[in-house]
């Protein structure tokens, strides 16, 4: 089922940065804005199947404390 959602996008840097309004924490970003509604529709899928996307080879991780 396909359901209809605001794409809320930018340009940062000459990238299409965008997210799901009514999906907090759903995030792409593509060269065009063709190819960034496309890998939002993935971000929005790997959400739903409860899966991370993956990580790339020699990255790092580190705990942080943040104010809130």
């Amino acid at each position: 089922m396909r359901r209809p959602f605001t794409l809320e996008y930018w340009i940062d840097d000459g990238w299409f940065v965008g997210r799901l309004k009514e999906v907090p924490g759903v995030f792409s970003q593509g060269e065009t804005l063709e190819e960034l509604e496309s890998n939002i529709e993935d971000a929005y899928a790997l959400m739903r199947k409860g899966e991370e996307a993956p990580i790339p080879a020699g990255s790092h991780s580190k705990q942080v404390e943040l104010g809130v």
